[in-house]
């Protein structure tokens, strides 16, 4: 079955118009179908194209051979025989992986912003995230002049700051408690078992 999502059912209903000859009653059976499609999948319906992607798969099911009038042309079999395109990875190094590379690339963007609050805001919450992810990495705890250290490194010495007061690590580290299930509740249950 190409589409298995729909059914034994519904693909003997879509091999059975197949077989049909008048070209006006095999449309009407085509739509009928692509309306029983959409009633087993009704959360769908939200979806842009919904009623595109039902004659899609109707035309899939069929095998790409179904003569009918499409209110949508209709997917060729090559498209999905096409493999997908190459994605264009980076091969660029990255200097700091525990920081990542979008995090080079801001630190790229602050050092070229004009003097100013703005550029001072944007640099702070950088040396905070900075800290961030070298906590993740290493979660004893991290000296604020390292991250200075590594924020003057990557932005090839045009940043240099070691007074931003950046979070403390204990503030970064904190997660929040699990609530612990009642007891009593626990050993009323235990009781009902013997």
């Amino acid at each position: 079955m190409p589409l298995p999502e729909y059914g034994r059912n519904l693909q003997n209903m879509v091999d059975h118009i197949m077989t049909i000859e008048d070209r006006d009653e095999r449309n009407r059976a085509a739509r009928t179908i692509v309306d029983i499609m959409g009633n087993m999948y009704p959360y769908l319906r939200d979806i842009n194209d919904f009623k595109h992607k039902l004659w899609d798969h109707l035309a899939i099911m069929s095998d790409f051979q179904l003569d009918i009038d499409y209110p949508y042309e209709p997917p060729r079999r090559e498209t999905f025989n096409e493999p997908p395109a190459r994605i264009p990875y980076s091969t660029g190094r990255i200097k700091k992986r525990h920081y990542g590379k979008i995090l080079e690339e801001l630190i790229d963007k602050a050092s070229v912003y004009d003097a100013g609050d703005e550029k001072e805001n944007l640099i702070k919450l950088i040396a905070n995230h900075m800290k961030k992810s070298y906590l993740s990495w290493n979660k004893d705890a991290v000296d604020d002049e390292k991250i200075y250290e590594d924020l003057e490194i990557l932005s090839k010495g045009t940043i240099k700051r070691s007074d931003l007061g950046l979070t403390e690590t204990k503030e970064l580290l904190h997660t929040k408690p699990r609530k612990k299930q009642s007891t009593q509740s626990n050993r009323g249950q235990k009781k009902h078992r013997r």
